[in-house]
């Protein structure tokens, strides 16, 4: 008999490799022949063939994550959950060997769905599906926004009718580009996050669902409905494709339903409703805040400068937006420029706030939204409000109110300051090009705004551990680099065995370049027998944590400054890297690792290292990699460490171990 089975959990590390490796040890013992195919951090990794399908008995899919199924139509399918994959691979076996499993069709369920209840992964699935469609659509943010960004500083010109630059030049072929970019952001938007709720017959609704949403050209109105009209569609295409999928067909029509019945009839579906249903009133109700705004005129200063800040801010570029700007523009036609300048201010206070919140508010953000943050704040400076978009997207309900009362106080000093904008633009760039009046004033209102937004933001959120908690024993070494700012999305390479790890050397003047490399081919490659503790006298986390950094420092691998154990609290603070079974794997990246190592500890007593299964850590591995590191080598050792050490008798070896070159002669056996 012949099984394939798929891993996969929501950081793509440590669980998604100790299920592989259960599964394989089951297979063996039941004596199945089994194929493991790992959709890790990585990459994916011993990738199923065509042949390997069709011989295949049955699959068995152990994934917190959603996983596409299409090429398992006609199979037998058993959709769990990774922990299951881990804690129960003989049961799922046998299942399977009994024929105890449905046989997956094309219009079955997706794999989120199809999970048991005591199955499914703690994250809302509706938070999963949005995560799905905003991990698709910040490149195309971060493409947009930054070559517009360019554009403007290098070409923009100040004209009475704005920031403009002049066509047939080059940076205007740049901008076109960006702008170009930043029309798909709304279609992939919902287009993926139709794909998490109905596989891939959602996608193409999805989009065509949210191409209608951002052109309001379809339902008469100018501004569209923004990436908040995106996520409307795109839950409304994922479901009703979903819907059709569950409609029972003749089998001669089963064939044909992915490709052409589901697409064609959800776009239909989902493009009417827009456009006799939601877009209607859409475009009524803006021109109805025109008219409004224009009657503004004359009463109270204060409540206007609120009124706008708060628009702007609403749906950052979405029709809310449009209205605030377009009024805006309108009154520097009529020599009136304080307006503008207002909205100018409203305008980068979005992006400014939240790139500064995520890149210094550890606990609030993920290492990959902390490295968003970067991109975020430098469109905030060039006055591009959409730059705060995937934040707002993972977040509404905490963060819209946060950029919304940032963006309603820079632009009420803004107005007590009389802050003009000559240019329909916004942000520092047209401060620096000279189209604003009163710039200390304006700056003063921008830094003021976007303070406010970062404290709200801050008390508001909840930290990352508590708003997606690690699944037991998952240990992700997070690199924003390497996440792609992407929960649900694996962007990684696959990692050749033979791939080299950059080692720096740290010069008198605190500069690293690279030197050499090692290669990673097994644990012994960086780990030396004076790289291991076989009695750690620490009684607390802390106190191993210190001891074991003391070895790497005592052996050149570690700069004594600090920095690396702030590298690796600030892991653990993110979520217990006890991964139990008396494991723990702490580890960093950090610019005092010298050289990427491994120090390999036993604390017989055990440590409590919150380990979720309650288990104390007794064997711990603390892996040290330079933060400049250029591969994923850090991965590598994970992987092998995870598969490996889901031998019970392998670990009990570890443990049995009197003297440094015993445990060194284990350890060679990871690879």
């Amino acid at each position: 008999m012949k099984i394939l089975a798929i891993t996969s959990c929501p950081n793509g590390i440590a669980h998604t490799y100790m299920a592989a490796e259960n599964l394989q040890k089951a297979g063996a013992k039941l004596g199945v022949e089994m194929k493991v195919e790992t959709q890790g951090s990585i990459g994916v990794e011993n990738q199923f063939t065509e042949q390997d399908i069709h011989e295949a008995d049955g699959i068995i899919i152990a994934a917190d994550k959603t996983v596409v199924k299409d090429r398992f139509v006609g199979k037998k399918l058993l959709v769990v959950g990774v922990q299951d994959g881990i804690r129960r691979p003989e049961e799922l076996i046998q299942r399977m060997m009994k024929g105890d499993v449905p046989v997956y069709q094309a219009q079955s369920k997706s794999a989120a769905e199809d999970m048991t209840g005591e199955n499914k992964p703690k994250q809302n699935p509706i938070y999963r599906h949005l995560m799905n469609g905003v991990s698709y659509m910040v490149p195309f943010i971060v493409i947009g926004g930054l070559l517009i960004a360019i554009a403007l500083t290098m070409g923009g010109v100040k004209t009475p009718g704005g920031l403009v630059i002049p066509e047939g030049s080059i940076w205007k072929t740049i901008e076109s580009i960006g702008a170009a970019a930043f029309t798909f952001m709304v279609p992939i938007l919902a287009g993926f996050i139709a794909m998490s709720i109905a596989d891939r017959p959602g996608l193409a609704p999805g989009m065509v669902g949210g191409f209608i949403a951002a052109n309001g050209s379809f339902y008469g109105s100018e501004a569209g409905a923004g990436f908040i009209g995106g996520i409307i569609a795109g839950f409304l295409a994922g479901y009703v494709a979903l819907a059709i999928k569950r409609i029972k067909v003749p089998r001669s029509l089963q064939p044909i339903m992915p490709i052409i019945v589901i697409p064609v009839l959800a776009s239909l579906v989902v493009g009417l409703i827009f456009v006799f249903v939601i877009g209607a009133p859409v475009a009524d109700l803006f021109e109805a805040l025109t008219v409004w705004l224009a009657g503004m005129q004359g009463t109270s200063s204060i409540l206007l400068a609120l009124i706008l800040g708060a628009m702007i801010s609403f749906d950052m570029g979405g029709p809310v937006n449009k209205v605030a700007f377009l009024f805006g523009s309108a009154m520097i036609g009529e020599g009136n420029y304080e307006i503008m300048g207002q909205i100018a201010v409203a305008i980068c206070v979005p992006p400014i706030a939240m790139g500064l919140a995520a890149m210094i508010n550890k606990k609030k953000f993920t290492p990959a939204e902390r490295e968003a943050g970067k991109a975020t704040f430098t469109m905030g400076l060039f006055g591009i409000t959409e730059g705060a978009i995937p934040f707002a997207a993972q977040d509404p309900l905490r963060v819209i109110p946060s950029i919304m009362v940032g963006s309603m106080t820079g632009s009420v000093i803004a107005m007590f300051g009389s802050v003009g904008d000559s240019v329909a633009h916004g942000g520092p760039i047209v401060a620096v090009l000279g189209a604003v009046d009163h710039v200390l004033m304006f700056f003063l209102a921008v830094i003021v705004g976007a303070a406010v937004s970062v404290i709200m933001v801050s008390l508001l959120k909840k930290d990352v551990s508590a708003v997606t908690p690690a699944v037991v024993g998952e240990g992700a070494i997070e690199d924003p680099a390497e996440a792609g700012g992407a929960s649900v999305v694996n962007v990684d390479a696959p990692l050749a065995a033979d791939s080299a790890e950059a080692v720096p050397t740290v010069m008198n003047n605190g500069t690293a370049t690279e030197v050499s490399a090692i290669r990673v081919e097994k644990l012994t490659d960086i780990v030396t027998p004076d790289l291991i503790n076989l009695n750690l006298v620490g009684t607390t986390q802390d106190a191993v944590i210190d001891e074991m950094i003391g070895v790497l420092e005592r052996n050149g691998a570690v700069r004594a400054d600090g920095d690396f154990k702030q590298a690796i609290l600030a892991r653990e603070q993110e979520s217990s890297t006890g991964i139990g079974m008396n494991i723990a794997i702490p580890h960093g990246k950090s610019d005092a690792v010298l050289k990427p190592s491994v120090v390999f500890g036993i604390q017989q007593d055990g440590v409590d290292w919150k380990s979720l299964d309650g288990s104390e850590a007794k064997l711990i591995f603390m892996i040290a990699v330079p933060r400049n590191s250029k591969q994923n080598a850090h991965l590598k050792v994970l992987q092998m460490l995870s598969r490996k050490l889901m031998d019970d008798d392998f670990r009990e070896a570890l443990l049995a171990v009197t003297t440094k070159e015993e445990a060194y002669q284990l350890l060679d056996q990871v690879h």
